[in-house]
């Protein structure tokens, strides 16, 4: 799950990052709402958690910009007002939600995990292939009752696979699923990250489509290699 930070202040833009990215999910940072447009304009994210008072100007505008043109992203604000005007504001133009400065980095995940499920249909936190099971609220991932232990990137291919079981994603896709905007990627790097994975969870989780990407295996047993 990859989510785009709009942020200006640093020290709670390093926070942002540095939790979220600690609960498995990968975050892209930038500072201004020109940067925003540009990001989305070239790159597909989940969630966009959007600070209101940016250095080029309160960014409710730019809200109702993105929503007239279809972008389906869902929009968590960020605000260090207490102003009911300003968040109704933001609300109606298309947020879908917000958070007053200072939050517990807790609740902010939370509401994440809200925004994304209801954006994707789902009514729980735990989402199922065969009998393999992952809790996008505790972060256990179990075959049959047996708990798997993951490292933070196994954790964030497999949710990206689980949240699209009949979607192949490709080469490049889940490189920015893991690494966003980061510069160093090892050529070898995905295919690493899926033979650790393969090994936990079994050779048959994933279905390689030569040429296209990776998909989940409709034949999946869920026994560990």
């Amino acid at each position: 799950m990859r989510l785009l930070l709009v942020e200006d202040d640093s020290l709670i833009a390093e926070g942002v990052v540095t939790g979220l990215k600690k609960l498995g999910y990968q975050v892209d940072h930038c500072v201004s709402q020109r940067q925003a447009e540009s990001a989305l304009s070239t790159d597909t994210f989940q969630l966009l958690i959007l600070d209101l008072g940016l250095p080029d100007g309160l960014a409710i505008p730019l809200i109702a910009k993105l929503k007239s043109r279809g972008l389906p992203t869902p929009i968590l604000v960020l605000t260090a007002w207490d102003d009911v005007e300003k968040k109704v504001a933001a609300l109606d133009a298309g947020a879908d939600d917000y958070v007053v400065k200072p939050f517990d980095l807790r609740e902010l995940e939370a509401r994440i995990r809200v925004l994304v499920r209801r954006h994707q249909g789902r009514q729980s936190d735990a989402i199922h292939w065969r009998n393999l099971t992952m809790d996008l609220a505790s972060h256990d991932v179990r075959v049959d009752n047996d708990i798997v232990d993951l490292t933070r990137r196994e954790w964030l291919l497999l949710k990206e696979f689980m949240l699209n079981p009949k979607r192949i994603l490709s080469r490049e896709h889940l490189e920015s699923v893991l690494y966003g905007w980061e510069a160093e990627i090892e050529s070898n790097a995905i295919e690493v990250h899926l033979h650790h994975l393969r090994k936990k969870l079994g050779r048959d989780l994933l279905r390689n489509v030569r040429g296209v990407g990776y998909i989940l295996n409709q034949d999946y047993q869920g026994q560990q290699a």
